[in-house]
């Protein structure tokens, strides 16, 4: 009579779900965090949060690990302190709510190991086309998560309507729309009649924008969030593959950010041409990002009243997918595109989507 012998196994430690960024989303994100727990929903113990200053654990109390991150000194080393220890697991979460290059690089690393990443920092999947690629690979490869809703629509089910089209066999003909929750401010606001300078200073102050405005003017981070788009519907663009028609003047460009915000007023003759033009033919202003099969743009475009993306207010985002299924009448998906409060629930969405599928 054979006996069958049972090892002993360890319990798999639970996943733990880290921090990156404890700026405007981050704190979001931490706050958001604390109201979940508060109402009992489960969520997973955030054990670590840190910056590029300092790592700080949270076992006696979040709040008080962002408020020591935040007031920690900054570093004369150039390894950031999550490099150096509390190494993740596969199975962990991490979370990018920064936007920098050398977090976004880190993320095929992560992935690679079977760590699951979720991000708002677009330069992962919308900048460099290798590493978004590497992105792709990685997460192919180890089955890890990567949970990018926050990076565009800030969080509006787009990537996942996009994705899911693609997977059902559908091929995407044009994707196009108001990308930037800043510039949708701005256009939906600005009349003409006051200076276009002013309304920057009003979505500078109701943190629409950054607090250097150029960065939104510009279009890179329309460029950034169309790309992010192309690449889900299976057009590998590259960042130089996007004509960007950028709203700043380059006198403008050039100059310090101390200098920016007595120089605002060079925006404003060149705008309230564009609106007096677009006025005269009975057609709206629209900063829009577009791409199909043979290019892709980012500017402002003149739009018909009835246009699909002439709709919205306030701060949304409007998207237009046009598609085999699609062809004529387009697929819209409209809601909040702004704002670290939105941003940080898609971002929690996703950390409790892939916690409970583990």
């Amino acid at each position: 009579m054979s006996t069958v012998v049972r090892l002993a196994t360890a319990p798999r430690a639970a996943p733990k779900l880290a921090l990156l960024g404890t700026g405007v989303v981050g704190s979001a994100f931490v706050a958001r965090y604390q109201r979940l727990q508060e109402r009992a929903l489960h969520v997973p113990t955030l054990a670590w949060l840190a910056n590029s200053r300092a790592l700080q654990p949270c076992d006696v109390s979040v709040r008080q690990a962002l408020d020591d991150a935040n007031q920690a000194v900054a570093r004369a080393d150039d390894l950031p302190p999550w490099a150096e220890g509390e190494a993740l697991r596969a199975g962990d979460i991490v979370v990018d709510a920064t936007a920098s290059e050398t977090v976004a690089d880190w993320h095929a690393e992560w992935l690679s190991r079977g760590v699951h990443v979720v991000t708002a920092n677009k330069l992962g999947s919308g900048s460099s086309l290798p590493r978004a690629q590497a992105i792709a690979r990685a997460r192919a490869d180890s089955g890890a998560q990567y949970g990018d809703a926050a990076t565009v629509g800030a969080g509006l089910p787009l990537l996942r309507s996009l994705r899911a089209l693609v997977a059902g066999g559908d091929r995407i003909h044009r994707v196009e729309g108001v990308l930037s929750g800043s510039l949708a401010w701005l256009f939906n606001q600005y009349d003409g009649m006051r200076a276009f300078s002013g309304f920057v200073r009003q979505a500078r102050q109701a943190g629409f924008t950054e607090p250097d405005p150029r960065l939104d003017l510009s279009g890179e981070d329309v460029r950034r969030k169309l790309l992010i788009l192309a690449r889900a519907a299976g057009f590998p663009l590259q960042a130089e593959d996007v004509r960007v028609d950028s709203l700043v003047p380059a006198e403008l460009a050039a100059l310090p950010l101390a200098e920016l915000d007595a120089a605002l007023v060079q925006l404003d003759a060149p705008l309230a041409t564009r609106f007096k033009d677009a006025y005269r033919n009975g057609a709206r202003l629209r900063f829009l990002g577009r791409f199909d099969a043979e290019r892709a743009s980012v500017g402002l475009q003149a739009l018909p009243v009835d246009h699909p993306l002439c709709g919205g207010s306030g701060t949304d985002n409007r998207v237009a997918i046009y598609s085999d299924r699609y062809p004529e009448q387009p697929l819209v998906v409209q809601g909040p595109g702004a704002g670290a409060d939105v941003t940080a629930a898609a971002l929690l969405d996703d950390v409790l989507a892939i916690s409970q599928a583990a």
